[in-house]
């Protein structure tokens, strides 16, 4: 499903992704089953989140993440992995928790959509 954006949005995200770590969905996926210690972030809208999530994800989204992070998680040196739809407002919102001191953020790449279309187990609330 290819999704066409602007020239500007892929301008912001392409420079956000100069400064932070990617890593694929499946790489995330074997995280996960190897039980290791991450705090899963959904930075997509509501509706998004209400359709479906990853297991154990919580939500906060793009457009409030800064705001709430340092009330939701405190500790700088967690490891957090940020998706989105597709993993570019995830690396958006990844950037600027680096920005804050977050030493540990990686943004999800293929995000949902990749997740979901390789058949991996999805919750909703």
């Amino acid at each position: 499903m290819a999704h066409h954006h602007a020239a500007g949005f892929l301008a912001i995200v392409n420079d956000a992704k100069t400064r932070v770590k990617e890593e694929d969905f499946r790489a995330t996926k074997k995280r996960m089953d190897a039980g290791e210690k991450m705090i899963l972030v959904d930075t997509r809208e509501d509706n998004e989140w209400a359709k479906g999530h990853l297991p154990g994800a919580i939500h906060l989204g793009k457009g409030i993440i800064e705001r709430d992070i340092e009330k939701t998680v405190p500790d700088k040196n967690a490891l957090l992995v940020l998706y989105c739809g597709g993993g570019f407002r995830s690396a958006l919102a990844a950037d600027n928790l680096q920005k804050m001191g977050y030493k540990n953020v990686i943004s999800m790449d293929g995000g949902w959509r990749g997740w979901t279309e390789a058949g991996f187990p999805t919750a909703k609330d």
